[in-house]
């Protein structure tokens, strides 16, 4: 399998035993840490002090660190892998490549529509897979390169809290301290195991997918597009269900208008090894029946699993600290990025609110400026973020959904205007692709909260809509704008 993103668990046919040994014998985070630890404890210098010390080199971290920096605070980044975190390495920016090279896959289809002879198009894997991880060392080097420029120490190893009184970090020997220290660890791939999924363990031929959230219809939708078959199993009857209804519904029609195999209902029940790849036995539930049924898809090159994130604190000790976490590990932190244990702080990921790169970014950044400038009351608006699933077509939504808006101000006082339309892009194509949107309004004056669609250049139209919510546009603003046209977005200020 050519592609790795720390959001899912790949499990290829070919080297099965070899996976299934190392995912199940290699030492977690904290085991490996510990070894290295308590070698290393005994012949600990003396500890180093900084103004701000953050554990985690990816997005809240960098942004963190280096506007500190930018305020004067003498400032060092823990890193225990790659620069960047999950989003520049595993994440949003070489999924954003692959879902580019999907969609030049989708436009051939349309070519001949709008007159352009492409009978002999041939698709490298191999070529996009050596650009995009090419783009993705240049991104590793470039955030070196602003860490030395902003005069930012970066220490390679595995952070571990120590049991000294002051709050102190040991990496490969060396203790760290500062009277600020922010964790910005991120998450890691929830697995199952062994017990749990008996057996389990270039662009592949045949691909099975488990999940339904956002990550699992990216994956399906881009490497069905790229030519592979592909089968996503989900446990209820649609994807994206914490979305807006309106959007969920879409969304897993469109999947299987675009080829993908859709198993609803259904759960993997165990994975076995063949001589022609993995037999994959899924369970499904007949929930008017109330009674199962058992398949198998054969001859399956590659399994991948979506089914969530952890958050990646194993090792760090922070059990010493006496930080709070909730069910899940999640370290909690209050709305200033404040944990239960003063002088230590998280964002991002590893906190399990908002699970996207710019709100890590935002949130290390507001923290700096309260913590390195005086600024009390800096701190991060949760509310009306923004966000795009980059599925096929794209979906952009912010605000409530129409189910959340009625539970907070009840259905009297919420207006829904909505509308679904073919873009004029499919005028004269033989393909068609839907765009849905749908505006959420409550009170008399009917003030926009929420904001949800899919389709065809959806994911760039969100932006300006996000900011006129955020600033408490009305539905009578969105109408008194002029509209542009020929455009999809200008249904959004003609909506009746």
């Amino acid at each position: 399998m050519a592609i790795f993103l720390s959001q899912i668990a790949v499990v290829k046919a070919s080297t099965w035993f070899t996976a299934r040994k190392l995912i199940l014998s290699t030492p977690r985070r904290h085991e490996l840490v510990r070894r290295s630890m308590a070698s290393n404890r005994a012949s600990a210098a003396e500890t180093t002090r900084f103004d701000f010390l953050v554990i985690g080199g990816g997005s809240g971290g960098l942004a963190g660190a280096r506007r500190a920096a930018e305020l004067g605070a003498n400032t060092a980044v823990i890193e225990s892998h790659k620069l960047g975190g999950t989003c520049v390495n595993v994440g949003c920016v070489p999924k954003k490549v692959m879902w580019n090279a999907a969609v030049h896959a989708e436009y051939l289809h349309d070519h001949s529509d709008y007159g352009f002879a492409t009978e002999k198009v041939h698709f490298s894997w191999e070529t996009l897979k050596a650009k995009r991880d090419a783009y993705v060392s240049r991104l590793n080097h470039i955030y070196r390169n602003n860490l030395d420029k902003a005069k930012i120490e970066t220490i390679q190893g595995f952070a571990r809290f120590t049991d000294d009184p002051e709050p102190t970090v040991e990496v490969n020997g060396r203790k760290l301290t500062a009277p600020h220290i922010l964790i910005a660890t991120g998450g890691q791939p929830s697995v199952l195991s062994d017990e749990e999924v008996p057996g389990w363990s270039g662009l592949r031929s045949y691909l099975v997918i488990v999940g339904a959230g956002y990550i699992a219809v990216e994956m399906a939708g881009i490497l069905a597009t790229l030519g592979s078959k592909t089968s996503l199993v989900i446990r209820q009857t649609g994807v994206l269900r914490n979305f807006d209804a309106f959007i969920s519904a879409n969304c897993t029609k469109e999947l299987q208008n675009n080829g993908i195999d859709l198993w609803k209902n259904s759960q993997v029940k165990s994975v076995s090894k063949t001589d022609k790849g993995l037999e994959v036995t899924i369970v499904t539930k007949d929930p008017e029946k109330n009674d199962e049924k058992i398949s198998t898809i054969e001859e399956v090159e590659c399994l991948l699993w979506a089914i969530g994130r952890q958050p990646n604190t194993s090792g760090l000790n922070i059990g010493s600290m006496g930080l709070d976490t909730d069910e899940r590990g999640h370290i909690i932190a209050d709305e200033f990025q404040n944990t239960s244990r003063p002088g230590i702080y998280a964002v991002g990921d590893v906190c399990g609110k908002a699970l996207l790169t710019p709100v890590a970014i935002a949130a290390g950044r507001k923290l700096a400026h309260r913590l390195f400038e005086g600024k009390k009351d800096s701190k991060l608006d949760y509310s009306s973020i923004p966000t795009v699933v980059f599925s096929h077509p794209p979906i952009g939504t912010v605000g409530p959904t129409e189910e959340e808006a009625v539970k907070s101000h009840g259905k009297e006082n919420v207006k829904i205007y909505k509308t679904s339309f073919t873009p004029m892009y499919h005028a004269i194509t033989s393909r068609r692709s839907p765009c849905i949107m749908k505006l959420v309004c409550v009170g008399k004056e009917e003030k926009v909260v929420g904001l949800h669609m899919q389709g065809l250049g959806c994911d760039e139209m969100l932006q300006g809509f996000a900011v006129a919510i955020k600033m408490g546009a009305t539905k009578a603003d969105f109408d008194n704008t002029v509209a542009i046209h020929p455009t999809s977005s200008e249904e959004f200020v003609t909506m009746r």
